[in-house]
């Protein structure tokens, strides 16, 4: 009976015995192993560092990307707006090189317009009854200067003669009193001309005692009775804004 007990024991103690040599040995044979798992380990993480890098590269990249794309759109758009306005342009620059061509042939014609419109409002004023003479006279020879001038352009000179000409116009719709010379009684004095638009143009010396009248028909200057001098020192009042308008009792035309 103490057999059959102590056999189990001395078969664990040879079991022992063996395994433990077996376990040293096995710890032996995996130290390399480990070594290795660990160096395996480290290059992972240094790889998956190097991928996480990458990978961070590779989104800036794509947002850089993404962002150039967009600004290209706008550019695109931009540069479609440019195009748009570059033709514009180009058609605008066509229609000015057409009305310079066409201003050329205009400038041509205006020009002789422009010297007969001159010599008309000549011809006017000489046959106009004769107030502000040299003022008017002056006008016209500044027009005839301004043609010959290479300096001034034909839009200018075109202006200039319109506003002649509404100087003109004006003169028929005013009332006006200015001083000047006139021979009376074949002496020069200093007078008074009071002009009623075209309709009248008369002279009182600087005494009233004496007046006269342009009298169209004729075209010389007439005499007026004394009746008129209160009429005519009233016009000439109301003229230099002294005296409110008011009516006047004048004679238009004096006829034989």
């Amino acid at each position: 009976m103490r057999l059959l007990k102590l056999l189990p024991l001395a078969v664990l103690a040879t079991s022992l015995a063996v395994t433990a040599p077996s376990m040293a040995q096995e710890d032996k044979y995996l130290e390399p192993v480990v070594k290795e798992a660990g160096k395996i380990n480290t290059s992972a993480a240094g790889s998956q560092e190097k991928i996480n890098k990458m990978t961070d590269q590779i989104d800036n990249k794509l947002q850089q990307f993404k962002t150039i794309n967009k600004e290209i759109d706008g550019l695109l758009v931009y540069n479609a707006q440019l195009r748009k306005q570059i033709d514009n342009q180009l058609k605008e620059v066509d229609d000015l090189n057409k009305a310079i061509d066409e201003v050329s042939v205009i400038e041509r014609q205006i020009t002789p317009l422009m010297l007969r419109m001159i010599e008309g409002l000549k011809q006017f004023v000489e046959l106009d009854v004769p107030f502000l003479p040299e003022e008017r006279s002056k006008r016209l020879a500044d027009l005839a200067g301004l043609m010959e001038r290479a300096d001034v352009a034909p839009s200018e000179k075109f202006r200039r003669v319109m506003e002649a000409y509404q100087i003109e116009m004006d003169y028929g719709r005013t009332l006006e009193a200015y001083s000047g010379l006139h021979t009376v009684g074949g002496q020069e004095r200093d007078v008074d001309f009071l002009r009623v638009g075209r309709t009248a143009l008369i002279y009182q010396t600087r005494d009233a005692s004496q007046q006269g009248i342009w009298n169209k028909q004729t075209r010389q200057w007439e005499e007026l009775p004394s009746s008129y001098r209160t009429q005519v020192t009233k016009g000439l009042r109301m003229a230099k804004k002294q005296l409110a308008p008011d009516l006047l009792s004048l004679p238009v035309a004096l006829t034989d």
